[in-house]
């Protein structure tokens, strides 16, 4: 179920020179968001996914250019000298950034652009792009949290610990997002996001 909050302005898209829409997913680790921002570049193939930056070493079947590009801490750390970043984070010892030149100028284009990202990136963005769109994506409870992060088999039990500690921390702020989905059901939450997306896009 999508919950609406009440925006000044959530940048509907209209006019003839359409200056592309700013979409921001955030969920705790483990809630589902890149599944179903993978759904939504299918269901609407002319929107963008900004591919994110990182300093951590590709995982087994992790394609460059693709799930991120990835970069070593110094080439990322000047970067963010040199104001690089549209929004950037250090999540457990590694650095993730999205472009801002790569997003600026899609915008330009016209093109809606989907950004995956945390609530620390998010509310970066937020300040330089008030009119984005945010959503946040709900577990169904920190109980099931767990347990698909558990079944991902990518972390030891001590870092679930602590994304779950994260994850209370993050959870507490959806409030600061325009919409807010349940992913309880994989197919209902792709469907409530995809109808949307689909509200703020001009038909």
């Amino acid at each position: 179920m999508a919950h609406q909050h009440t925006t000044a302005d959530t940048g509907d898209g209209s006019g003839d020179d359409r200056h592309g829409l700013l979409f921001i997913v955030s969920a705790p680790s483990g809630a589902g968001k890149t599944t179903l921002c993978d759904a939504m570049v299918v269901r609407f193939p002319d929107m963008i996914q900004s591919v994110s930056h990182t300093t951590r070493h590709p995982r087994q079947g992790e394609v460059e250019g693709v799930d991120y590009f990835f970069t070593d801490a110094d080439t990322f750390r000047a970067g963010i000298q040199a104001g690089r970043w549209l929004e950037w984070a250090r999540v457990h010892d590694h650095y993730y950034g999205t472009s801002a030149d790569f997003v600026e100028e899609k915008r330009r284009q016209g093109t809606d652009v989907l950004l995956n990202i945390d609530v620390q990136g998010a509310k970066q963005v937020f300040a330089r792009f008030p009119d984005s769109i945010g959503i946040f994506i709900m577990p169904p409870s920190m109980a099931e949290l767990k347990k698909r992060l558990q079944s991902r088999g990518k972390d030891d039990p001590g870092a679930i610990e602590r994304r779950l500690a994260v994850a209370s921390q993050e959870m507490a702020l959806k409030d600061h997002y325009h919409h807010v989905i349940l992913n309880d059901d994989l197919e209902t939450a792709i469907h409530d996001l995809a109808g949307i997306i689909r509200r703020y896009r001009r038909p």
